[in-house]
């Protein structure tokens, strides 16, 4: 085991009654209050989470939209200086290293997003692949960032010289949140409308304060990793290292829509494009409750007796009062409408296939927007 790392607002989540926790190499809050008053928090006025742990790397230079053209499944060529674009980086096999959120700046300059668990192998991968003239550059020390989600976020994020009302969903700006200079980007891991804000780390800690400041008489709570779980999960939103990893292929995991192959050449697109004419083996489904049942990760999904996939999320929606859950189930074999049978800790239960997600917020998914 790696040591444990802090973020920068260690000590404000512990003013705060934070629980701390293990997360990806991290200790970071897994509630405050209570999960569900946190969760309900999102889904009526706004939460705000600390995601110090991701990755925030930095690439620039001449040739670099080509480079990552030829590192990420999705088309960088689509994207535009002011936009935000979600995409997966897959290996020769078709496997999924990892989904990012790449915004780009401007013609050759991107920040891009990566997962806590996998910050140092998706460095190494990708500077294998930079072509001269390309800088590569780990910020994740000297950019913070945060989320601020929920319906009444856009009211309750104290900005300055960015006209939010006309940001649009994926899109992002440059601007001051509490006299901080923040790039504001109307993105999300919650299904609700929010914003992600990189600010120097040096300064997170005044703008975290701010934001609190701002909603705390209107319903806004600082948020851990518990409620994100659950909003993420309502939302269909894949968690990497559960619902995928370097073994699932994206149309596995229900991302191929991600898959731009006809962009050109890129890492693995020659097996994607066997694998999507084949067809996946196994398809990510939404599974539905009833009662007290709660399926979680790793139970087994079974058909008249017989073992059709595993739950990769599950979880207690508190918003739906049942239990949810995504699972990988053989394919063809999960059509919504039907029913499968969730075993865990030596019980049964029947579960509901549904259409994901299993909630809307008050924004399109990614999907919607490519």
């Amino acid at each position: 085991m790696g040591e444990i790392r802090r973020t920068v607002l260690y000590e404000e989540h512990l003013a705060l009654g934070g629980r701390m926790v293990a997360f990806g190499g991290w200790e970071l809050p897994q509630q405050y209050t209570s999960i569900r008053e946190e969760h309900m928090a999102v889904r009526t006025a706004a939460g705000l989470f600390d995601l110090g742990h991701m990755g925030r790397l930095h690439l620039s230079g001449a040739g670099a939209a080509s480079c990552l053209q030829g590192i990420l499944t999705n088309d960088v060529e689509r994207s535009r200086p002011g936009r935000a674009l979600y995409s997966l980086m897959c290996n020769e096999e078709g496997g999924i290293l990892d989904d990012v959120v790449l915004y780009r700046h401007g013609e050759n300059e991107f920040t891009v997003i990566v997962n806590a668990s996998t910050r140092e192998r998706d460095l190494k991968w990708m500077r294998g692949r930079l072509v001269s003239g390309v800088r590569l550059e780990d910020r994740s020390d000297q950019i913070h960032l945060l989320a601020l989600q929920g319906p009444a976020a856009e009211k309750l994020l104290p900005a300055e010289g960015v006209d939010l009302a006309a940001l649009a969903y994926f899109g992002f700006a440059h601007g001051q949140v509490a006299g901080v200079p923040t790039m504001i980007a109307r993105t999300g891991y919650t299904g609700e409308d929010g914003f992600e804000l990189l600010m120097p780390s040096e300064h997170a800690v005044v703008v975290w304060r701010a934001i609190l400041e701002q909603g705390r008489e209107r319903g806004l709570l600082p948020c851990g990793l518990g409620a994100r779980d659950v909003c993420r999960l309502e939302a269909g939103l894949r968690l990497y290292g559960n619902d995928m990893d370097h073994r699932t292929s994206p149309y596995e995991a229900g991302l191929g829509w991600t898959v731009k192959l006809q962009k050109g050449n890129f890492v693995g697109r020659e097996v994607l494009s066997q694998l999507k004419l084949a067809g996946p083996s196994h398809e990510l489904v939404g599974l539905v409750c009833r009662g007290r049942h709660i399926p979680r990760h790793g139970c087994r999904v079974s058909r008249q007796g017989r073992q059709i996939g595993k739950v990769t999320s599950g979880t207690y929606s508190f918003w739906l009062r049942q239990g949810i859950a995504m699972a990988s189930v053989r394919a063809s074999v999960g059509v919504p409408g039907s029913v499968l049978d969730v075993e865990t800790d030596g019980t049964t239960f029947p579960a509901e296939v549904v259409t994901l997600p299993f909630y809307r917020g008050s924004v399109l998914s990614p999907a919607a927007k490519s």
